[in-house]
């Protein structure tokens, strides 16, 4: 998914940056991210800048909200979690035919999968936990004292959300991929009540979060917050055992994006899983949901961008499948 900058476009935003005091001068963007949604440009001035925008229309209604992401951004300002600094908003027809936010550039690394040279072995471990601490500081966030307070509706968010995708899941006019109306329906005579309530990220990964210079690993900012709501934090907890890889099993998607995580010197799942516990004190006796909820989840969302046909990424349907052979694998365990 892809989209061109013109004089146009170039000459709307810098006045608008100048008009804010923070950019004079040729903006030079550049693409940077790999990511298939909302599409990110490095501004490179001094200091540096990230503009982030929707794709190009059509748009799925409710996607992409960049002014919603901004927004989460700017609450969690000062929270404990690191994120980057929004600068400024911009509504659509303000200086795009869309809505953009600036934010400031943050100086680190993201790893997704391959490994730099400088995550040495004996600092991979501490790496991963690290990760687990990121989340698991999150969802410690009071978002009502944050201002975040009607950001999402958390009372009843996993039936609701499961509802949800089922109406993605049937809109559609070919037959459904084999197994998606089974594991939806194992899921819905299943839905455990809420653990909690808490910001979720909904895409927290290892590509997600970039990291300090120099070692101990360090977070310096979760990024890509597009999805982000309120609601019940074991689910970020079931999606990142749907990201993180096991080399003996068939990889999901979202595990590849995380094959850094293959290389020697990574713990196994399971300690990422007792160190949120420690750290959360959540109770964790129904994660198997959670995690067969993640990936029957990325299934239909993986089905449904295939069938938008804008992005070959999705174009294989075998990416969807593998999604529902994990949520498979999953509810087997706890029959």
């Amino acid at each position: 998914m892809s989209w061109d900058w013109d004089a146009t476009t170039l000459g709307a935003v810098s006045a608008f940056l100048a008009a804010r005091g923070l950019h004079a001068g040729p903006l030079n963007p550049r693409r940077i991210g790999a990511g298939h949604s909302n599409l990110t440009y490095l501004i490179r001035s001094s200091p540096g800048m990230v503009l982030r925008r929707p794709p190009p229309p059509p748009l799925p209604k409710g996607a992409h909200d960049v002014v919603r992401e901004a927004q989460v951004l700017k609450a969690l300002e000062g929270s404990g979690v690191p994120v980057p600094r929004v600068l400024a908003v911009a509504q659509a027809g303000e200086a795009l035919d869309v809505p953009f936010y600036v934010m400031e550039h943050v100086q680190g690394t993201v790893i997704s999968d391959t490994l730099p040279d400088w995550l040495v072995p004996e600092h991979r471990e501490g790496l991963a936990l690290a990760l687990v601490d990121g989340l698991a500081a999150l969802h410690a966030v009071d978002w009502r004292a944050c201002g975040l307070s009607g950001f999402g509706n958390p009372e009843g968010f996993n039936a609701r959300h499961l509802r949800r995708l089922h109406g993605v899941m049937t809109a559609r006019d070919t037959a459904l991929p084999r197994g998606m109306l089974a594991m939806h329906d194992w899921l819905a005579t299943r839905v455990p009540p809420e653990s909690g309530s808490s910001i979720v990220h909904n895409d927290y990964r290892l590509g997600n979060v970039m990291w300090a210079p120099g070692l101990p690993p360090r977070l310096a900012a979760v990024l890509d917050w597009e999805l982000a709501t309120l609601g019940d934090p074991l689910l970020d907890v079931g999606y990142l055992m749907v990201c993180y890889p096991d080399p003996a099993r068939e990889l999901t998607p979202t595990m590849e994006l995380s094959a850094a995580f293959l290389a020697p010197g990574f713990p196994p799942l399971s300690a990422l899983i007792e160190r949120y516990s420690a750290i959360s004190g959540r109770d964790l006796s129904n994660l198997g949901w959670y995690a067969a909820m993640a990936a029957w989840k990325m299934a239909v969302l993986y089905d449904y961008s295939r069938r938008l046909g804008q992005d070959s990424y999705y174009a294989d349907e075998a990416q969807s499948l593998r999604f529902l052979t994990y949520a498979e694998r999953i509810a087997a365990t706890m029959a």
